[in-house]
This record gives C-alpha cells, structure tokens and sequence, in this order.
C-alpha cells in the first residue's frame, strides 16, 4: 500500500449518506487523515465515514465558512485537501498529487488552486466556466476561509497561490428542483448580508447580470457545447444572478 501524503483530508457533512463514499474514498487513498466535521446528520453519514476509517467529530453549524475554519484548526498535518461531500478526486489526482509533494513542487507556494469539473444530470460539463474551475483547495494548515455567509473563499491575501492540474469532479445535483432550492438559499443569504451593508440595487440590475452570465458562459466559454443539460445548468445560473438583486431590492 502507498504510503499516505502529509495530508489531512477535510470534509463538511449533514445528510451526505448517497454520496459520502465516493469523496472519503478518493480522500483515504492519498490522506494520512481525514476528517469529517458533521453538524448533525440524520442519516447513515457518519456511519459510513466512521466504517472507512475517516476521524468524524460533532459540531452545530456555524455558517458555511465558520465550519469549515473549525475543521481546518483540528488538522494534524501540514497540508490540507479540502472537498465537499459531493466532489472527489478525479482518476489522475492522486498519481499527480504524490508527484507535487515527492518532487518537493509543493513547498513552492502556500495555497494549490485544484481544477474542478461539473456534472449535471450524468452529464460532465466540457464548456462555460464550470468546466474547469480552479479553486484553492490545497493549502497549509494555518490558512483559514474569509467569514462571508455564502460563497466562502479561502483568505490567500499575502500567500503564494499557485495552479496544478490536479483536478476535482463535482455532482452538483441529481435535478434541477433540487439545484434550483440550493440556489435560491444562496441568493436569499446573499441579499441579506448585502442590504445589511446598505447595499442599493439599480433598475435592470438583476436582468443585466443573468444576461451577462449567460454571454459569459454559454458563449464567451463556449457552454452551448454541452447540450440541453448544459443550457438548462446555465439558465439556472442566470435566474439565481437575477433573483440576487431581486432578493436585494426587497430587503432595501
């Protein structure tokens, strides 16, 4: 077996049961440990981590961010892979991962931005901005995600952030009821801290920003060519940029 990389792996559940294998499983073959920080599941989530070999621990949820800033501080290696419950590592991520840390690459920056696919309705995203986004999930233990209620991101000011190849796939969900639930939640989060900074929204704002994610998207990054389940991903997107500013204009 191959000796595991100084890694913790970090994971945020709740209710994760239908998909939790695949990301610890993808975690476990390159983690010398990982974590799973459950707020409360009430299915067999933390059974399953727990019958893996993952360390799971308790905690009521503290905001997207919050919780994940407590994972982080309970790492007991120097570097972390952080996933959420429905991401894992792509099949060439863990051969790639040992060659940055055994060719000594991985000292040469603090964060290590990951490049992650989307999947929606069995479909792998090829076009549009989600196809390959990279995101700063490799970093070392004493960084920590910046407070914000909605769309967390890791504080890398004054930190070396470079890109790999390593790359993560991501289910973003089974149908579009369910995405479109989970988008709406993230808007009305959104607009709330924003009109609690006294943010004002102009006329069209929000019509001007679906259209402008739909150029962006579907054809400056050229998501048509990933079909109805792509464009049906992308109006999505642009309803939820819309409903943003509509949210926000309700609670001025």
């Amino acid at each position: 077996m191959a000796t595991p990389l100084p890694l913790t792996g970090i994971v945020v559940t709740r209710d994760e049961a239908g998909r939790i294998a695949r990301c610890l499983g993808s975690l476990l073959a390159v983690c010398r440990e990982v974590i799973v920080l459950d707020s409360g599941s009430t299915d067999d989530t933390v059974a399953i981590a727990r019958g893996m070999g993952a360390q799971v621990e308790h905690q009521e949820w503290l905001g997207y961010a919050s919780q994940k800033n407590t994972a982080i501080s309970r790492a007991g290696q120097p570097w972390v892979l952080l996933l959420d419950a429905d991401e894992w590592l792509e099949p060439g991520a863990v051969d790639a991962l040992r060659a940055l840390f055994e060719t000594g690459a991985v000292e040469h920056a603090d964060a290590w931005r990951l490049r992650r696919r989307a999947h929606f309705l069995g479909h792998r995203m090829r076009g549009g901005g989600f196809a390959r986004e990279p995101l700063p999930r490799l970093f070392r233990n004493h960084l920590r995600y910046e407070i914000r209620p909605v769309h967390e991101e890791l504080d890398t000011r004054g930190q070396r952030v470079a890109n790999s190849r390593i790359g993560i796939e991501h289910e973003i969900a089974g149908c579009p009821e369910a995405h479109w639930r989970k988008l709406e939640g993230h808007a009305r989060l959104w607009a709330d801290d924003q009109a609690r900074r006294g943010r004002v929204v102009l006329p069209g704002r929000g019509e001007l920003a679906a259209l402008a994610y739909l150029l962006k998207h579907v054809v400056l990054r050229l998501g048509v060519v990933d079909g109805l389940p792509g464009l049906r991903f992308h109006w999505l997107q642009a309803r939820y940029a819309r409903l943003k500013y509509q949210l926000l204009d309700d609670a001025a």
